[in-house]
């Protein structure tokens, strides 16, 4: 297998492109995967490994998953301890990236399942937590509106792989793929912190149905809760008057399949 030495390779350079830029990997269709554990969950993945960059002292120490990954992978190539640190966007590397084509797999919404809804949610952190705890749960899918780019380095470490093998819907419309759905027999609930909204621990959330839950700083937009009709809150006790979106997210998928 070959092995790439020099900092100034081109495919070098690209691949840290992928890593810094969203318009790179839009423009590209692709984007990078770093560390073993997520570098491995391709394996079993929604997503095609189109390239394979691995120190020698990771084969080895991986050397069963490395392997496996070398038989799908289009290409692989070893590369330098310093080319590792070069690529690496975490502080410590363990010298395993994969770029992955975005457009293995295109989803849609289906009857009888249960979703959560992102609308504008900028946070990558944020976003990647509910797709970890949306996938954690049992929760069918995602669907992400005017949301920060789900293949951001830090969307893909705070989901744990999750965004790897959960369905994530990408919205252009999130107004007409509710109105789309309600026809469909869907039932979309909006999450927003207002006490006269419907109390959340009191719903009982049909198979069909959609949960939106908002931007960090201003919540869903008046045209999306609209467009769901249906308000819902999580009503506190103590002095705090919103929580943190990953935490409604939480809370909100829990009660979405509570006594399912």
């Amino acid at each position: 297998m070959e092995k790439i030495t020099s900092r100034n390779n081109e495919l070098i350079k690209n691949v840290k492109k992928l890593f810094t830029s969203r318009r790179a990997r839009m423009q590209q269709g692709k984007f990078v995967l770093e560390g073993a554990r997520l570098c491995f969950d391709v394996l079993n993945s929604f997503y095609k490994a189109d390239i394979l960059l691995i120190t020698e002292k990771a084969a080895e120490k991986y050397k069963n998953q490395f392997e496996d990954m070398i038989k799908i992978a289009d290409s692989a190539y070893f590369i330098s301890e310093d080319i590792a640190d070069k690529l690496a966007d975490t502080e410590n590397t363990q010298g395993v990236f994969c770029v992955c084509s975005m457009n293995h797999q295109s989803f849609g919404i289906t009857a009888g399942k249960k979703y959560i809804a992102l609308d504008s949610l900028q946070d990558p952190s944020n976003l990647g937590a509910i797709i970890r705890t949306a996938e954690a749960l049992g929760i069918d899918g995602a669907v992400c509106f005017n949301c920060c780019d789900i293949f951001n380095p830090k969307a893909l470490r705070a989901s744990m792989g999750s965004i790897l093998r959960l369905p994530v819907v990408l919205s252009n419309n999130l107004v007409q793929d509710i109105e789309s759905a309600k026809k469909n027999g869907f039932q979309v609930f909006a999450a927003v912190p207002d006490k006269n909204a419907m109390d959340i621990t009191e719903i009982k959330f049909p198979e069909s149905s959609i949960s939106i839950i908002g931007n960090e700083g201003n919540g869903i937009s008046d045209d999306v809760k609209a467009a769901a009709g249906q308000l819902i809150t999580i009503h506190m006790l103590g002095r705090a008057e919103s929580l943190n979106a990953s935490m409604a997210g939480a809370i909100t998928m829990w009660e979405m399949l509570r006594g399912n």
